[in-house]
């Protein structure tokens, strides 16, 4: 396929769940360390409570419920274990770098990852080049998903108006936070993670349309530019 162009400015992907088809395996290591310092929970419901979220928001919710604050220990050995299981498993989202290739107009990663994984987790799936040095996380702003400073912070930072910005999102807090911003919202169910019931999920959040394969986004890119009509996959 040649490139393509739209009249989108920019393009803004999420990154877990969206790039790389990281989330199934760290709510795994999210419920394991939890678990192990002594707040039970189990995969799935780190996926149904955190998924889209920053680990700080995710962190500050256990240790409100709990009472008190995690060990120190606790976010070293997260970071550890993620870093030992995506070094071994972590791979990109399918078709993800032909797309990217496809695509002519400018891109950005915004995250509720920190910079660290952001970086890491793109050069292990070898997506880093196509976005460095624009990557952008919920760490640099107040609030994270699902208000919209992420998505504004980071179209300011590549000098685009909202409107003229497509999200790429495959969580419900990502999803409110592009629309809580005024930007064109794709929701993306091709990940491991996602269910039968995805799809339906983040439409009702506010997803403009919903797509599971990578190979698809460059048409709707274009097709949800044109002429102001609804965007649909019809």
């Amino acid at each position: 396929m040649s490139s393509v162009s739209s009249r989108f400015d920019l393009v803004i992907f999420d990154c877990d769940g969206v790039l790389v088809d990281s989330e199934s395996l760290a709510c795994v290591v999210h419920a394991d360390v939890l678990t192990q310092f002594g707040y039970p929970i189990t995969a799935d419901q780190v996926h149904e409570r955190f998924l889209g979220r920053s680990a700080r928001e995710a962190r500050l919710e256990v240790e409100t419920e709990l009472g008190h604050v995690l060990p120190d220990d606790y976010t070293a050995t997260l970071k550890a274990t993620i870093d030992e299981v995506f070094g071994a498993k972590l791979q990109p989202i399918p078709h993800i770098a032909e797309t990217l290739a496809i695509l002519s107009q400018p891109v950005c990663v915004a995250s509720s990852g920190t910079p660290t994984r952001i970086r890491s987790s793109l050069t292990t799936t070898g997506l880093l080049d196509r976005f460095d040095p624009h990557l952008f996380s919920a760490l640099q702003v107040e609030r994270g998903k699902p208000q919209p400073d992420l998505f504004l912070f980071a179209a300011a930072q590549m000098n685009a108006a909202p409107e003229r910005c497509v999200v790429i999102e495959d969580s419900i807090p990502g999803v409110t936070a592009g629309v809580a911003a005024g930007m064109t919202v794709f929701g993306y169910h091709g990940g491991g993670h996602c269910s039968p019931a995805t799809a339906a999920a983040l439409t009702a959040a506010g997803a403009h349309l919903v797509f599971d394969d990578m190979r698809q986004l460059p048409s709707l890119v274009v097709r949800g530019a044109l002429a102001g009509e609804p965007i649909g996959l019809a």
